[in-house]
């Protein structure tokens, strides 16, 4: 019986993934095998040896101590994809309520007072403060091209925009799914230079952190309007203010409320709700549980953000699964306690990414504890697991 801890409520849909004859699942459990978490804060969480992996229902893994989790051989799994619909929607309608004003006059037509000829009237005479513009022909600059950002830019075509996209590190699969008519920037700066909107899609890290700052700001046109459902800490709230207040940028949509923003007549903050619809939050769930039950119970892995990819088809009585420092002779150091006690490898496959390896592998009779148990005292093997 797996144990199954969940830090924050997992839609029942991605539950029943974990069927009830081989998994506990609950909210407050001992020695859990995994932890299913969404937005809890897990740094400085005190980590249960028993743990053997940390699935994210979300795409974003900043509230979860990676590195940490690497050190103890604990693969971290993430749902990249499963809410870029979701996101991506979200995008569209930040652009459409910045570019028509819909906020402001929202909060205007609230506060009008008298009878409905008066607000006529009212309304003809001041209507033209909430003037916009429409998308069509405009320019949007898409950072990050992956599941959200290929959604968003092959969108934004569709309604005939222009966009130019630029990302250092786009995969051949996301390049394929890409409209052909995108654009490709050759830096951060040259798209920066050609927008009239601007969006990003990348995780927050020491080379995105305040990515959007003040000598940023000054490449761009007059009248740009930002947007970021990405991750706070990418763009210089502060910075972005003072250039609205300047007549620079024309408006600033984010998902990430500050005091500094909140109450700014052109900045429209919303809570985090970039993932939060029901289908995305049960894609996420779906897709992480599946993948936590395939590592639990066959050793693959698929989606992790510190692991290699592994999938290897299971042949042999019994599966072993090794985390081991990606150093020289490892694979042979494994092979030999197997091969002293004449057990014999029919299936393996070794890949590492970074630091750590990770080797699979079958054999066609069990494996005796104590060979675990040597393998796992051999200096540079982090976690060994039977199967």
């Amino acid at each position: 019986m797996y144990k199954i801890l969940t830090l924050n409520n997992i839609s029942v849909k991605g539950l029943e993934q974990l069927p009830r004859e081989h998994y506990e699942v609950a909210s407050e459990i001992a020695h859990p095998d995994a932890i299913l978490v969404r937005s809890h804060k897990m740094h400085g969480m005190d980590i249960a040896p028993s743990l053997k992996a940390v699935g994210r229902a979300g795409a974003g893994v900043n509230n979860i101590p990676v590195d940490e989790m690497s050190r103890l051989g604990i693969p971290v799994f993430n749902t990249p994809g499963a809410n870029a619909n979701a996101v991506k929607e979200l995008v569209l309608a930040g652009m459409l309520i910045a570019c028509r004003n819909i906020c402001q006059a929202w909060l205007y037509t609230r506060e009008l007072k008298g009878d409905d000829a008066l607000l006529d009237k009212t309304i003809e005479a001041e209507k033209k403060q909430f003037a916009g513009y429409e998308l069509p022909g405009r320019t949007l600059g898409v950072f990050g091209l992956g599941a959200i950002g290929v959604l968003v830019a092959n969108a934004a075509r569709a309604l005939g925009m222009h966009v130019v996209g630029y990302d250092p590190r786009i995969t051949v699969s996301r390049a394929w799914q890409l409209s052909a008519d995108v654009e490709r920037a050759y830096s951060i700066d040259d798209m920066l230079s050609r927008v009239d909107f601007v969006t990003f899609h990348v995780p927050l890290m020491d080379e995105t952190e305040r990515m959007i700052n003040r000598e940023r700001l000054k490449l761009m046109r007059n009248g740009v309007v930002i947007l970021n459902f990405a991750r706070s800490g990418i763009v210089d709230d502060e910075a972005v203010c003072e250039a609205i207040d300047h007549g620079q940028i024309y408006a600033y949509v984010c998902d990430f409320p500050s005091n500094r923003l909140k109450n700014h007549p052109r900045v429209i903050t919303l809570p985090h709700l970039g993932a939060s619809t029901r289908e995305a939050e049960d894609n996420c769930a779906v897709m992480v549980a599946r993948q936590i039950r395939e590592y639990l119970e066959q050793g693959n892995i698929k989606n992790s953000v510190n692991f290699p990819e592994v999938s290897l088809p299971r042949k042999g009585v019994t599966r072993l699964a090794v985390v081991n420092d990606n150093v020289p002779d490892m694979v042979a150091r494994i092979s030999h306690f197997l091969g002293k006690e004449k057990v014999n490898i029919v299936h393996m496959v070794n890949e590492s990414n970074g630091a750590l390896a990770y080797t699979l592998l079958d054999t066609d009779t069990p494996i005796p504890d104590d060979i675990v148990a040597n393998i796992a005292a051999t200096e540079g093997v982090v976690r060994v697991r039977a199967i």
